[in-house]
């Protein structure tokens, strides 16, 4: 079962579980998976949580408590998400320790709700680092226009943050010049570069499916031919920007006062058209130096049956820029499906959010104490 999933380890692919509930935690699930299938860390977001939270009772006891005290349905959502990051954060302590601080990490998303806020966006990481209290934290900050200089803030503070919501490989630019701003702040405060770590959510499988339908929609036999082939290629593009920054001058400066690189991170990893292999976008994505997140569907199916084949990224970037341009020529503009995924993006998020809340209130209405 594991054999595959080592393989990717080997290869320098980070394997992280796009997922978390308290019964993962209390059940040893998430230790399990840590020692049988080379997990080394955790990413959440609110539809991960209203999904634990509305399913089973494992979180009855906190929510009764919540509901008799009478706090807001904000204030307990803060409360039992935080315990959750900081138990998991617990349980990968060793990994993140062993790894120098690279692994072993947990990430708990802002309030979508924020997005375009930079402001509040830095007020709400400091908390979410002040509640959960535990250095193997990421903080996720969405990589909108107001995101930016609000992951530059948060950098510079020495908090550590997973970016997420990037689909354009100029934004991705955008947010490593963020990450490069926000270190060069924290040196010039004196901080210690080596405890500042962060990821790049690259988003993946949401990009074939907006381009397929429209690929679809022409219903040519060249654009047929295009299916499946957007997602990949952009995902590639996006690591050799990776590279080349990583060879600039300005991050060699950082990297000799002990920074670290921001790793491309391979989201939305979950393949939505049946038709595709359900491993698609792990084996075509593997580099070293990177990140997959996966919903365990897709890290039982790689340990059941992926074909690691050693790096299917480097080298392939010709070809990468071959199908983006293929695809251009047919009149599917990629600067509008992007824009329009990072909008969607935004508006799924809070929408797990508002249903994130609804739930947790259903909750505490029902576990409420009874009026004498």
């Amino acid at each position: 079962m594991t054999d595959a999933l080592k393989r990717l380890s080997d290869e320098g692919v980070a394997i992280w579980l796009d997922d978390l509930s308290r019964h993962r935690i209390t059940s040893g699930n998430l230790a399990e998976l840590l020692n049988e299938q080379h997990v080394v860390g955790v990413t959440t977001n609110p539809s991960i949580f209203q999904k634990a939270i509305s399913e089973g009772h494992g979180y009855d006891r906190q929510l009764t408590d919540l509901a008799s005290r009478r706090v807001t349905v904000e204030e307990a959502i803060r409360m039992i998400t935080t315990a959750d990051v900081r138990d998991a954060a617990d349980i990968l302590r060793p990994v993140f320790d062993a790894t120098g601080g690279q692994d072993g990490r947990v990430s708990i998303e802002v309030d979508p709700r924020l997005a375009h806020a930079t402001r509040p966006t830095v007020a709400e990481a400091k908390q979410l680092a002040w509640l959960v209290d535990r250095p193997n934290t990421l903080i996720k900050i969405p990589a909108t226009t107001a995101g930016l200089p609000a992951i530059t803030e948060t950098i510079a503070a020495g908090i550590s943050v997973n970016v997420t919501l990037i689909f354009s490989l100029e934004r991705y630019r955008m947010v490593m010049d963020a990450y490069m701003e926000g270190l060069e702040q924290a040196k010039a405060k004196g901080l210690d570069l080596s405890e500042i770590h962060s990821v790049a959510s690259f988003f993946v499988s949401r990009v074939d499916t907006e381009i397929d339908k429209r690929l679809t929609a022409l219903g040519t036999d060249e654009a047929l031919a295009l299916r499946g082939k957007a997602a990949l290629a952009n995902a590639r593009l996006a690591y050799q920007a990776y590279e080349e920054v990583v060879a600039s001058d300005r991050w060699t400066a950082l990297e000799s006062a002990g920074a670290n690189r921001q790793r491309p991170l391979w989201a939305s990893t979950g393949v939505k058209d049946p038709s595709y292999p359900d491993t698609l976008y792990v084996t075509g994505l593997v580099a070293p130096n990177t990140v997959n997140t996966m919903p365990e569907a897709t890290l039982e199916a790689v340990g059941d049956h992926g074909e690691i084949t050693g790096d299917t990224v480097r080298g392939t970037y010709e070809q990468a820029r071959a199908d983006l341009d293929a695809i251009a020529k047919l009149g599917i503009g990629y600067d509008e499906v992007v824009e329009q995924l990072e909008v969607e993006g935004v508006e799924k998020f809070e929408q797990a959010w508002n249903d994130l809340l609804a739930s947790t209130e259903a909750e505490l209405k029902r576990l409420a104490p009874k009026e004498a």
